[in-house]
């Protein structure tokens, strides 16, 4: 195992990270902008290094500075959390040619999965299942409406280069595409510097699930479960919970054995999730077509709930796989108990989800039996404009998914956040919802409550 590690990122997966680390016994060492220097994980490090003002592109994704704070405090090894530059192959092989452990996969498998239409088409060529749509990019909007016209409508038109739920649009209509193609392709080229975009079959009422993956140094790719992130608003995910209360033991073999192939496929290391569209079936019995949407090649914000379930510790699973060794348990003793539910617990409003930074007064987190707090804040610091409106992530363990709700119930009570807004009424209010009560929800659940608020 190295010795010492420099943990790329910020707020309360750099909190995370370095937790794991300091209980390992390595150099823990943090980086932070202007705007962060009184945020939690900047102390716990054992050093700190500023790299500049709140800008991300003068902090957090300028790979020169990184490099640089890597240089002079000695670090061994990289982790990049997620976001910023996790996903940045330049970065990643730039940290190896620096001579320094990359806490992640290869720059390879990163540029694989990067560019949706190449995975797309590789998954594809590998076995996996994906959906109606094209395998290159569609050049004009004449082009995309005649894709759209041979996959039937609905559609959707796609960023090739897209993250994060960014750079898309759902097209019910042949009226309304050629409009919806200039809009993602002026926003993907502006945003990404990749104006390509797909057109794929798209499925109103469609639940988001996703396989954890696990590439061993011995080449061998182990999947841990499946997570459904199905609650999201802006094609962005709000609540996780596993198992899915959609996927039956048939199927769950069948979405593991396909996140397997996936990463066999661009020789996968380290942690990493392959996210799938799941259709359930009309009579609710756990089985259902899915279909392959993309490859994270890095750490998830929801991964705390399948350490929750496998009672494992995933960020030293990827700090000993860089190093060379086993992940620190038994792939074969492994066994899910009980059920896990995250709730992200972010700046911004309960009713329409705009952001609302603020300096924080009052911060109170919840305590007791099955309840854990990763957050990247605390009382007396402020959240910024300048960065993800995310300031923690509340994750319950209950003996079965009828307790995780009643423990997450009280979990939220007792949340306090005072001086930005909070999400937090948002959370109560889904909790109570019928819909994600019995655990029968899809994508739209969230649109559904708030017209119904109307």
């Amino acid at each position: 195992m190295f010795d010492s590690l420099l943990v790329a990122n910020r707020g309360e997966i750099a909190r995370r990270i370095i937790r794991t680390a300091n209980r390992m016994g390595l150099r823990t060492i943090a980086v932070y902008s202007e705007a962060d220097a009184a945020l939690p994980f900047v102390a716990e490090a054992t050093e700190a290094v500023l790299l500049g003002p709140a800008d991300p592109a003068s902090s957090y994704r300028n790979v020169e500075a990184v490099l640089a704070a890597a240089k002079a405090t000695g670090a061994a090894a990289v982790h990049p959390g997620y976001g910023f530059l996790s996903e940045n192959t330049d970065f990643a092989r730039a940290v190896v040619e620096a001579g320094l452990i990359w806490v992640g996969p290869s720059p390879e498998a990163i540029i694989a999965m990067g560019d949706k239409i190449a995975a797309r088409n590789a998954m594809q060529a590998a076995g996996v299942p994906v959906a109606p749509g094209t395998e290159d990019p569609v050049e004009t909007a004449d082009s995309a409406a005649a894709a759209a016209a041979e996959i039937g409508y609905p559609v959707m038109i796609k960023a090739s280069a897209g993250g994060g739920g960014m750079g898309m649009a759902v097209v019910e209509t042949p009226e309304a595409l050629h409009a919806e193609y200039e809009k993602v392709t002026a926003f993907a080229g502006r945003l990404f510097g990749d104006a390509s975009v797909f057109v794929e079959r798209y499925y109103p009422r469609v639940r988001h699930v996703e396989v954890q993956i696990l590439g061993l140094a011995d080449g061998r790719v182990l999947a841990l479960g499946e997570r459904d992130c199905s609650v999201q608003r802006r094609n962005q995910k709000v609540a996780e919970e596993t198992p899915s209360p959609a996927v039956g033991p048939q199927l769950r073999e069948e979405m593991m054995a396909a996140a397997r192939v996936a990463g066999e496929a661009v020789d996968y290391r380290g942690a990493g999730t392959v996210e799938f569209l799941l259709a359930p079936a009309e009579d609710g019995s756990g089985t259902g077509e899915f279909f392959f949407l993309e490859m994270n090649t890095r750490l998830q914000v929801e991964h705390p709930i399948t350490e929750a379930v496998l009672g494992i510790d995933l960020v030293e699973a990827q700090l000993r796989i860089a190093a060379g060794e086993e992940p620190g348990f038994d792939p074969e003793a492994l066994t899910v108990t009980g059920h896990a539910i995250e709730l992200r617990i972010n700046a911004e409003d309960s009713k329409r989800f705009l952001p609302g930074p603020g300096a924080i007064t009052e911060w109170v987190e919840p305590t007791g039996d099955g309840v854990r707090v990763d957050a990247g804040y605390g009382p007396g610091t402020t959240v910024t404009p300048s960065y993800d409106s995310l300031m923690a992530k509340l994750i319950v363990h209950g003996d079965d998914r009828a307790d995780a709700l009643a423990r997450m119930r009280t979990a939220v009570a007792g949340f306090t956040v005072t001086g930005p807004k909070s999400n937090l009424e948002f959370h109560a209010e889904l909790l109570e919802n019928p819909e994600f009560v019995s655990g029968n929800y899809d994508t739209g659940i969230i649109g559904r409550m708030r017209a119904k608020k109307k």
